[in-house]
Formats: structure tokens, C-alpha cells, sequence
């Protein structure tokens, strides 16, 4: 069984959704992949022990704490390259940004491979299906730029200014 709940936050409506005893979902509203794997007849389960946890985090990180991602059950489904790549994300620290670049070569790497292209894991990084806790708001481009947030480059820049990241020398897109 799926379940789901929402959460009000600065960036807009979070839906989550659990298998009852893990976060296996979240997105930010209107972002690319909306609901991703999630069932339509989830039900709406506001109580569960797991999404009080879950808001918990939230409002701690939303109010500038950095709550411990450990603290959550978390449960992914995805391909093993996929899930080499959110555990990857899952290590970027609290105020620092990684390269999609940087992430491939930690892939090629625990796969024994000479090369992983930055694009395939930046397919990856997009298809996270736990934004914000999982963050792979903190992935920028190898030149700079801000690009490829699922959520939004304006949710993105957001997220990573709540963090106080030091965004000297990167780009902005132009609006």
C-alpha cells in the first residue's frame, strides 16, 4: 500500500508519499516527474508515524537547521546506476555544491569503469524522487551554471541561499 500526505513549505506544496514505514517520495509541486511512481489511489494518511518524522525535517531545514538525513527511513526504487548516484547525493554536505561531472567520475569509480558520462548522471540527479531531503539541489554544472533542477533553477537558487552556499562565480540563468 502507498500512502501520501502534503506539506506547506517556502518553496511551494510538498507532496510525500511512504510505504507506511519509509519515505519513498517527495516532490515539490509542478516539478518535472510530479508523483513519480506513486500510485493514484495512495491514500491520504496525514497521521502516519513516518510523515510526522518527515515534517519534522522539514520545518527544521526550512527554518535553517541542518537536520541529519539519517534521521529518516528512506526507501528507493530505481536502477542500480541511479541508486549509485542518490547515494552519492545523499553525502554532498549541508552548504556545498558537487558537479555532475564530479558525480560520474565517484559512478565510473565504484563501478570499476574508466568513464560515466555527466549527462547520464545528471539523468540520474533529475529523476531523484525524494527532492529536498535527497538533495540534489546542491548538483551544479561544471562551468557554473545552475542548471537542471527538476524543481526549478528559481527553487534551486532558493534552496541553496536557505543554506547559505556560497554561490560566487556561479551563473544565473537570465529570466
Amino acid at each position: 500500500m502507498q500512502y501520501k500526505t502534503y506539506f506547506d513549505s517556502p518553496v511551494g506544496n510538498l507532496l510525500l508519499s511512504s510505504d507506511g514505514e519509509n519515505l519513498t517520495g517527495l516532490w515539490i509541486e509542478n516539478q518535472k516527474y510530479y508523483a513519480k511512481g506513486l500510485v493514484q489511489d495512495a491514500e491520504c494518511r496525514d497521521e502516519l508515524e513516518i510523515f510526522q518524522q518527515v515534517k519534522v525535517w522539514l520545518s527544521a531545514y526550512f527554518a535553517g537547521e541542518n537536520p541529519d538525513i539519517r534521521e529518516l527511513p528512506i526507501k528507493l526504487c530505481g536502477s542500480p546506476f541511479q541508486q549509485r548516484v542518490w547515494n552519492i547525493l545523499r553525502e554532498i554536505p549541508y552548504g556545498k555544491t558537487i558537479t555532475y561531472a564530479e558525480i560520474a567520475k565517484k559512478v565510473a569509480k565504484m563501478e570499476g569503469k574508466p568513464f560515466t558520462s555527466a549527462q547520464a548522471a545528471g539523468g540520474a540527479v533529475g529523476h531523484n524522487p525524494i527532492s529536498i531531503v535527497i538533495p540534489c539541489h546542491r548538483v551544479v554544472g561544471s562551468n557554473g551554471n545552475l542548471t537542471g533542477y527538476a524543481g526549478g533553477i528559481d527553487t534551486k537558487i532558493q534552496l541553496l541561499e536557505l543554506e547559505h552556499t556560497d554561490m560566487t562565480g556561479f551563473f544565473k540563468p537570465k529570466k
